[in-house]
């Protein structure tokens, strides 16, 4: 962000790509009084109006972006179909995340709505950043789905892992203390059998809206996006047996998660 010392006019072109400063010297100044209304509607609006129309503005480019990168695309829908995820990218589901992204970044920072104008202009930039919006989404759907299992499950899914104590650290615990936290599971008399099967292998049920605030408040924006990155660009960079992991057996009943 420029400081009052260095808000000038020279600053402010100094701050626009090459082709934007070319383009906005062309304009008619007919052309330019429409961005001059533009800007200052903009400005004049409440933070929230401004997110509100961002978020409009923005989102059919980035989504047309992402639509049209049919290689990143299948490689996500693969691996959502590898975890056994029912989600399809649809522009809806796309446009959603995309949203949600911006919101998500904005609250790491813990800035204001005005904040989502930065984040936009970095994820319009170029292809490399709009593609965090399929590391995101992939990376938000496989933590959904870590929220949805029982203790037993998660704890099977880190036992699958190349670096057991990192995955449960990174991952597990922390879904596992925001469970306890909103009363989702809830470990009583731990030393007792049926005590522990009872919150052990109990399946959360939790709304989706509040699974998504819940997966938001665990983890930064960069964790997720790090995750689904990972993920595309080492498939295996995430071990997963579906078979192993929701066996209906009780065999790990005496597990070791804390």
């Amino acid at each position: 962000m420029l400081s009052n010392e260095t808000f000038n006019s020279d600053a402010i072109f100094s701050r626009l790509p090459q082709e934007v400063r070319q383009w906005v010297s062309s304009l008619h100044w007919n052309e330019r009084r429409y961005v001059l209304s533009l800007c200052h509607v903009l400005c004049a609006a409440p933070p929230s109006v401004q997110a509100e129309f961002l978020d409009e503005y923005t989102a059919d480019g980035l989504v047309f972006r992402l639509l049209d990168d049919y290689d990143t695309q299948r490689k996500v829908e693969g691996h959502l179909k590898a975890f056994h995820i029912n989600t399809t990218l649809t522009e809806n589901l796309l446009r959603k995340y995309i949203r949600q992204f911006y919101v998500h970044c904005a609250q790491d920072l813990q800035r204001q709505p005005e904040q989502y104008l930065q984040i936009a202009v970095k994820l319009m930039g170029s292809s490399e950043e709009s593609n965090n919006a399929f590391n995101y989404t992939l990376g938000f759907e496989l933590l959904k789905m870590m929220f949805g299992m029982s203790w037993m499950q998660q704890e099977r899914l880190y036992r699958l892992q190349k670096n057991q104590e990192e995955f449960m650290q990174r991952y597990i615990k922390p879904i596992q203390n925001t469970h306890r936290v909103n009363g989702i599971v809830v470990p009583r008399d731990k030393k007792k059998f049926f005590a522990r099967r009872d919150y052990y292998i109990k399946v959360p049920t939790i709304p989706a809206r509040k699974l998504v605030e819940l997966v938001m408040a665990t983890f930064p924006a960069r964790e997720v996006t790090e995750f689904g990155f990972a993920v595309i660009r080492h498939p295996n960079s995430l071990q997963f047996n579906y078979s192993y992991i929701y066996a209906h057996d009780g065999e790990d009943i005496l597990g070791a998660s804390n």
